[in-house]
């Protein structure tokens, strides 16, 4: 049986909610970003309420890859200020623990990590990236096809008259 040290688990309280927290405002921010850019390309469109969602799980996926390392940057900076502010930090000094040993948790989690952003950049990204652009162009071809049809039936309606 594994036994892991309370200094650890208290490690891992500590930074565990500051990175997902983090890592789901990055996410925000930058879906955000991207619906800015694109936003003329879905407005007044008649979209149904599930292609727009859609659109935006695949957005998300496309990216995780900018969030994730400013999610772990700033989780650390928060984690690691926190613990220097309650003068947490200072007392494992004291007590002869090392900084590495300190850290020595975190990075093993950040390893693990980057080696699963690694097969989800090599797996599952290729394949949201080709769902989001193709639904995004598929959008911007909607108007024009809609408003083609709109003209067409604009004619036959003068021609009935």
């Amino acid at each position: 049986m594994i036994r892991i040290k309370r200094l650890y688990l208290f490690i891992f309280q500590t930074f565990l909610p500051l990175f997902f927290m983090t890592f789901f405002i990055c996410l925000f921010i930058v879906i955000m970003q991207f619906l800015w850019k694109y936003i003329d390309e879905m407005v007044g469109k008649g979209l149904d309420m599930a292609v727009i969602a859609e659109l935006f799980f695949y957005a998300a996926l496309t990216m995780v890859p900018m969030a994730l390392p400013l999610a772990i940057l700033l989780a650390s900076l928060m984690a690691f200020g926190n613990l220097g502010e309650h003068f947490e930090l200072t007392a494992m000094k004291a007590s002869g623990i090392s900084l590495i040993k300190v850290m020595s948790p975190l990075i093993v989690f950040i390893s693990m990590v980057s080696v699963g952003a690694f097969f989800f950049q090599n797996d599952v990204l290729p394949k949201a990236q080709v769902k989001m652009w193709t639904l995004l162009f598929s959008m911007t071809r909607f108007k024009a096809i809609t408003s083609m049809l709109s003209q067409r039936a604009m004619r036959l309606v003068c021609c009935m008259m």
